[in-house]
């Protein structure tokens, strides 16, 4: 709140719908979002479409969810016998008082995200056009944020090679070391890495029988989600830069009497 001349409180609108906000942990910032894509991402990994809204808090609860849950309910193995059309097996080892509840918060995250998106570009818009000042950069005891241009294809690169990196090149270093440490869990369980070495050496049934397949059908969503997370949050964080770059040159420069064009 502000104070008049007169000694009145009055609100200033121009903080009502601000566009960024850099903190710590990185830059969390409003972004035209397409909803369907926002909901497709949910419908891959319970939580990834709100991690695209920069909603880190429910994001994270929901993949904690998802892991827990799945594990619980076996959707994953219910899943793999039904691909191979076992779906006598796939009816016994399902449980279905995880899995009712499962499948209810899968099918809320998907319907949340997709509200989410929607209003989200409304609030983007009205940021827009508020012209709210954009913080080129914040110096904190721990850390030193700033906007800068970045590559999206190196972002998208780093979180192939390993999921997490490519949030860490994005300067979000929470939710870097959180999907690191969970790609770990992914690996380790799954066998991954060591089926994979057998499979080197030409022991193709030896490598097959060494995977357990309920943590290896986290792993393709998890990369995806990771290298399209990356990728989106580099393009977004290069618009950001355009905006600051535009504003401030403009302010600077808008009553100046040199003439580029006649």
């Amino acid at each position: 709140m502000k104070t008049d001349v007169e000694g009145n409180e009055y609100m200033d609108i121009q903080v009502r719908h601000p566009l960024v906000k850099i903190s710590t942990f990185g830059i969390t910032q409003l972004k035209q979002q397409n909803p369907y894509m926002v909901a497709w991402w949910s419908a891959v990994f319970p939580g990834f479409g709100h991690y695209l809204l920069n909603q880190y808090t429910r994001a994270t609860f929901l993949t904690l969810g998802e892991v827990f849950l799945n594990t619980l309910a076996h959707i994953n193995e219910a899943m793999i016998y039904s691909f191979c059309g076992h779906f006598d097996r796939a009816t016994l080892v399902l449980e279905p008082r995880w899995a009712l509840g499962y499948l209810t918060i899968y099918l809320v995250a998907i319907a949340d995200s997709f509200r989410s998106a929607i209003y989200q570009n409304k609030l983007y818009h009205l940021a827009i056009l508020e012209h709210k000042k954009t913080p080129r950069m914040e110096i904190f005891p721990s850390e030193i944020q700033y906007i800068e241009r970045k590559s999206p294809i190196v972002g998208a690169l780093y979180s192939f090679f390993f999921p997490g990196l490519g949030q860490l090149y994005n300067h979000r270093f929470g939710l870097a070391f959180y999907g690191m440490f969970w790609w770990w869990v992914y690996m380790s369980l799954s066998k991954v890495h060591h089926a994979f070495l057998v499979l080197v050496h030409g022991h193709l049934h030896e490598s097959t029988t060494l995977l357990h397949p309920h943590w290896l059908l986290f792993m393709p969503s998890v990369l995806g989600g990771a290298v399209y997370h990356a990728y989106r949050t580099s393009v977004e964080h290069n618009h950001l830069f355009r905006i600051e770059q535009r504003r401030y040159l403009t302010k600077k420069y808008q009553h100046a009497k040199l003439q580029i064009f006649p």
